[in-house]
């Protein structure tokens, strides 16, 4: 595919799929909800049977959505485990009778986890991360939806996981901060995430893309972020900020609300911010929990007038307990309150304590959520409640999540606690595969390190690293007996693989800047660290005795910018270790491990390999070729190969583009039973994870990429037998394990053409379009003009051109290559086939340079935001705020600074580029100073040199006063 597979288009997918089960499941309820009453149910289920005897969702009677069998794999990476979860949204307890079956979100999937089988089934539709979370009471309807961009608000049927309804950019102003379902799940109600935020109703089973009613909100009344219908009656709804509670009413179209006002000085007590409000099972009271540990009771002032809301005042302020109440909720004749001690309390309708569970030793709680099996009617075997008549407490089974990414599910009837996660509830971007077993390592700011296997999907072991907290990079040593953690206090700790324990020193600190990459020797007897001081760390294992431990070897500041990368290697003729660091100063340095004595590391070169672009990443580049390389990316969406003795860049190439440039890169291992010389590399950009077929030859059709982290991913890791790739979220606490596809991957290649099909559709306008004509045009007047246009001979046809026309060919079609960059591509032509033949290529055919035009051109134009940079660099502001340069600084900018352009250079690049004459001027620098001002503007060097465009000019002018 030589586009993203977007999680966005995936669902469109999936809807579009969908619809004849979305259509049966519409006409299901409508049906069932209209005439249940009447006892015509059965009748009308059987006359809509013919349209929905294929129906997956309407044929569908309990939860089977979370399959034992592997699933069928039609894309190049397929989402297989989702580790993690986001501890601000609830936790839904989907089904608790043969199997416990549970609800959370991670990132931007939804993700269905069967604790009895340890199964999980991932519900992906969403292209940013989830931000609201809703279940209708029966467990049939899921909701989810998210304030990206382009947000979403989907309905899954929890029985398929099919998404059976999807709202497109229902509140373009910010995606959704709320939602809830009725009672009858028939309707839906939304809150914009916007600055003044718009409350929606909706009929999800009906075709309609607009909503029941609506209402826009004051900004007042702070961010409601939280919505609820009133049980008994769908008309009624409530939601409340930390600050406000409104109430709504809707009725024939019309949705109004009322905001009746609650301060300290309500009842002279404190308050304290509102956390959650719920309908009494009365349907007549309300109930609002506050963080002093508060219910405030709302009850109907007068009778409401018809087409008026329904008004409703405070009219008791009841202090339950002195710690803040996190959590309100209602179910069957108990009202349940969780707070910040961990603490479980039920009451019955007049707020009289009735139980409660405070010896589990929770954390603060954030989500409840109960069985939706009603308890047996025997009481037997059940607790007694706190009340003075000692009952037996009959109560539903309840699911509990905490603030710190913790979830329980609680046996009402043996008051038993059973974890079922316990994950990393601080951001996480550390991760690293083991390499000769299926465990990998997740270690997050909290401190925590955790090693799951992941093929049998459980934690082999964990430790929490308490006095350097925040970790930053992990990696194990490539025999698997090590596994180093860098930390961001700058402490380094190297562990046992297996029990994650120490022998040594429990900690080394050699910097007070965080560390930011390691890496192992291929013997496993080095290991150098890179941290944010932009400085390199060596440490060596000496045996003392019978023990092994890790020295100091040195620490050089050998950039002076961040360092991007950091890689060990093998020298090919002494076979000694070879040490590496890239840096956002564009150089390439190399250590000297073999000269650097006892408390010093030294340089052995310092190479400048790119001009303009900031490299990103290096690997070694796998054994495809007799020439041994380096392979880099960079900002501007190209990746180079490098000779790995000489550092000469042999090959320029055009790289994946989805949207933002490749951040790291990591080589395959090569499959023991495939083909050898098919091999692949794993990618991450800002926010997608992708698949790349070696060898490089700039075809698009070759890489395969889909969103991963939304809010961007920090590294990736591939497993010792390639099957599989991790990627760690950061922010969003998550890691996810992708399997490859490779076959799909070829597959999805071969439909993009072979030979030079590919490169042809890269070309504007295809090879049918004006661009390749040119080409071809300019090409064959090369080969006429190396024959001499003048000639009268037989002319001798040839395919093929001289290397040094290259040049003035890229020129011919509006690409202007530095000096730098002509040399690479010479050679990358001359040195293309030295290897085998060790002959030079003189000469360069059609097809040959096609390519190389493709895979050295800019991946775009020169934008106008690029010449405001240019400007706001070397210029002063004037006056008026805009940036000017003067003529005579810009004159000796461009001889002195960066290639540098003789008198006659710039005399004829000027002349040329204002279509003025030259003849008869015997001074160069008066022959500028008549035709360019003193003062040059962006808005005159864009229009009157360049010959950009008006519209080009204003844009510019704009984005300067901006800058």
């Amino acid at each position: 595919m030589s586009t993203t597979n977007e999680t966005s288009d995936k669902t469109d997918a999936e809807t579009e799929g969908a619809r004849e089960q979305k259509s049966a499941v519409d006409n299901h309820m409508k049906k069932e909800l209209d005439d249940e009453d009447e006892g015509v149910r059965g009748a009308e289920l059987s006359s809509l049977s013919e349209d929905v005897e294929e129906s997956q969702v309407y044929t569908a009677t309990s939860l089977t959505v979370i399959p034992k069998e592997p699933r069928t794999k039609t894309h190049p990476l397929v989402l297989d485990r989702a580790y993690g979860i986001n501890q601000t949204l609830p936790v839904f307890s989907l089904q608790d009778e043969d199997k416990l079956v549970i609800l959370y979100i991670c990132a931007h999937v939804a993700v269905m986890y069967d604790h009895t089988s340890n199964a999980q089934h991932l519900l992906q539709g969403h292209c940013s991360p989830i931000t609201c979370l809703c279940a209708s009471e029966d467990r049939r309807w899921l909701v989810t939806a998210d304030m990206g961009r382009e947000s979403l608000v989907i309905i899954w049927d929890a029985y398929t996981g099919i998404p059976v309804r999807t709202l497109f950019d229902c509140h373009p102003e910010g995606g959704v901060s709320a939602l809830a379902l009725s009672k009858d799940s028939k309707y839906l109600a939304t809150v914009g995430a916007g600055t003044v935020q718009r409350v929606c109703i909706w009929d999800w089973t009906d075709e309609s893309d607009s909503p029941q009613c609506q209402v826009d909100l004051s900004p007042k009344y702070g961010c409601q972020n939280q919505i609820l219908f009133n049980p008994s009656d769908s008309t009624q709804l409530v939601s409340n900020s930390s600050t406000q509670v409104l109430f709504y009413n809707w009725e024939r179209g019309l949705l109004e609300y009322s905001a009746p006002e609650i301060t300290d000085k309500t009842f002279n007590m404190v308050l304290g911010s509102l956390s959650q409000s719920i309908f009494h099972y009365d349907s007549v009271q309300a109930l609002t929990a506050t963080s002093a540990g508060n219910i405030v009771l709302w009850d109907k002032q007068t009778e409401s007038v018809s087409c008026q809301p329904i008004v409703r005042k405070a009219i008791k302020l009841v202090p339950l307990q002195k710690k803040a109440i996190t959590v309100l909720t209602l179910i069957d004749s108990f009202i349940v309150t969780g707070d910040v001690n961990g603490h479980i309390k039920f009451y019955d309708g007049n707020l009289k304590l009735i139980n409660l569970y405070n010896e589990f030793s929770l954390d603060p709680i954030r989500s409840i959520s109960f069985s939706k099996e009603k308890p047996s009617t025997s009481s037997l075997g059940y607790p007694k409640d706190c009340t003075l008549d000692a009952k037996p407490f009959v109560m539903r089974n309840v699911v509990l999540s905490t603030t710190c990414a913790t979830v329980v599910h609680v046996n009402a009837q043996r008051n038993v606690l059973q974890t079922l996660l316990k994950e990393h509830a601080e951001p996480l971007e550390a991760v690293a595969c083991h390499p000769k077993q299926p465990l990998v390592a997740m270690g997050s700011h909290s401190g925590t390190i955790k090693v799951w296997d992941y093929e049998c999907k459980e934690v082999v072991c964990s430790r929490v690293f308490r006095p350097h907290k925040q970790i930053q990079c992990i990696t194990y040593d490539p025999q698997g007996f090590y596994l180093a953690v860098g930390f961001a206090s700058g402490a380094l700790q190297i562990v046992d693989a297996c029990t994650l324990q120490s022998d040594g020193k429990e900690c080394l600190q050699y910097s007070q800047d965080s560390i930011t990459h390691l890496t192992f020797s291929q013997d496993s007897c080095y290991l150098a660290a890179a941290d944010t001081g932009k400085s390199v760390t060596l440490l060596r294992l000496c045996k003392e005795g019978t023990q092994e431990i890790w020295k100091y070897q040195g620490r050089h500041h050998s950039h002076y910018k961040p360092i991007q990368d950091l890689l060990f290697g093998v020298d090919l003729d002494s076979n000694q270790p070879r040490l590496l660091s890239l840096g956002m100063d564009r150089r390439l340095v190399e250590y000297d491990l073999q000269n650097s004595g006892e408390n010093e590391l030294l340089i052995l070169s310092s190479d400048r390999i790119e001009q303009s672009a900031v490299p990103t990443s290096m690997v070694w580049y796998p054994p495809l070729t007799p020439e041994n390389f380096l392979l880099t990316a960079s900002n501007l969406y190209k990746m180079k190969l490098f000779n790995a003795t000489s550092k000469m860049c042999r090959k320029t190439l055009f790289g994946p583009s989805y949207g933002s440039p490749v951040k790291k890169m990591a080589i395959l291992p090569a499959s023991k039973d495939g083909d050898p010389n098919s091999r692949y590399m794993a990618y991450i950009t800002q926010d997608k994870v992708g698949i790349q077929i070696l060898p490089l030859d700039g075809n698009p059709h070759k890489s395969f990429a889909m969103i991963c982290h939304s809010t961007g991913v920090s590294t990736l890791a591939c497993s010792y037998d390639g099957r599989y790739v991790f990627t760690a979220g950061g922010q969003d606490c998550t890691v996810f394990s992708w399997e490859l596809n490779l076959s799909s991957l070829e597959a999805s290649a071969g439909l993009g053409g072979k030979d030079m099909l590919p490169f042809y559709d890269l070309l504007e306008g295809g090879r049918d379009g004006q661009l390749f004509r040119e080409m071809e045009e300019y090409f064959y007047y090369c080969q006429l003009q190396n024959q001499d246009l003048n000639t009268m001979e037989t002319r001798l046809v040839s395919t093929r051109i001289p290397l040094a026309d290259v040049p003035f060919l890229m020129r011919a079609l509006g690409f202007y290559p530095t000096e730098q960059e002509l040399e690479d591509m010479q050679n990358e032509v001359k040195f293309s086939r030295y290897a085998e033949t060790r002959n030079y290529v003189t000469d360069i055919d059609l097809e040959e340079f096609i390519k190389l035009y493709i895979n050295h051109r800019p991946a775009s134009g020169i934008s106008g935001q690029e010449l405001c940079n240019a400007f706001q660099v070397l210029g002063k502001a004037d006056e008026e705020g805009r940036y000017t340069i003067d003529r005579d600084e810009l004159l000796e900018l461009l001889q002195a600074r960066g290639e540098h352009m003789t008198e006659d250079d710039l005399a004829e690049c000027f002349t040329t580029l204002l279509g003025i004459s030259a003849e008869g001027s015997s001074c160069t620098e008066s022959l500028l100073e008549s035709v360019l001002p003193p003062k040059i503007t962006m808005g005159t060097f864009a229009t009157d040199v360049l010959g950009f465009s008006a519209a080009t000019q204003e844009f510019d002018q704009e984005h300067s006063h901006d800058l």
